[in-house]
């Protein structure tokens, strides 16, 4: 399977992507990863990413596909791939087909505003290794500290609440519009967000006829 997940910033496509991952023996391509460790590593790419992530603005396209394309083009592949994060616009979703990066279904994670804001205030990213907790929905069992790695858990910068609202703002504007772009493909199927981790999982599961 050849998948794509859409929502919001903070709508859970990450979680769900590691869920489904393990379900479907597929990787999971997350660019916001791939951008964290380049940035961590002061890379060309994550340099000239930086400056867009935390301003909560848009990482250019050529960035992005670059990255994609690369990463597809490893063995794990072959079978399929989960892409979370990416594409954000049409114009990148445009490129993608374009390049023969294939799609069976687009997923939609629906949820509202003033959920992300107060869902992403309690979010912690372990320093480390990019692995995500919430103090309230997904807490780490030592406070604070990672159960993957034992690294320290902070609040991201681009997980502050006027840098979640310029994201949404961008979310609005530049990817939303990709449900519709999707749904003339016929490939576009949506889940209302639920209020456990396992029930959205398990609406997911019924949506994709898992």
């Amino acid at each position: 399977m050849r998948l794509v997940l859409l929502g919001a910033p903070g709508a859970g496509k990450g979680t769900q992507a590691e869920i489904l991952s393990r379900e479907l023996n597929i990787p999971t391509i997350s660019t916001g990863n791939i951008l964290r460790a380049a940035m961590k590593a002061g890379t060309e790419v994550g340099l000239k990413a930086k400056s867009y992530v935390e301003s909560g603005k848009l990482v250019p396209d050529e960035v992005i596909i670059g990255i994609i394309r690369e990463r597809l083009a490893e063995p794990d592949c072959v079978n399929g791939y989960i892409l979370d994060g990416v594409p954000r616009t049409i114009p990148q979703a445009q490129t993608m087909e374009d390049m023969g990066i294939g799609v069976d279904c687009a997923l939609s994670i629906e949820i509202s505003d003033e959920e992300i804001i107060h869902r992403m205030s309690g979010r912690r990213t372990c320093k480390e290794c990019s692995q995500t907790f919430h103090i309230e929905n997904n807490p780490p069992k030592v406070e604070g500290i990672c159960d993957a790695c034992g690294g320290e858990l902070t609040i991201r910068a681009d997980d502050a609440p006027e840098t979640v609202r310029a994201r949404l703002e961008t979310y609005h504007r530049e990817t939303e519009p990709l449900k519709d772009f999707y749904a003339q493909r016929g490939k576009l199927r949506s889940v209302d967000n639920q209020p456990t981790i396992s029930d959205t999982t398990a609406a997911i599961r019924k949506t994709l006829g898992l």
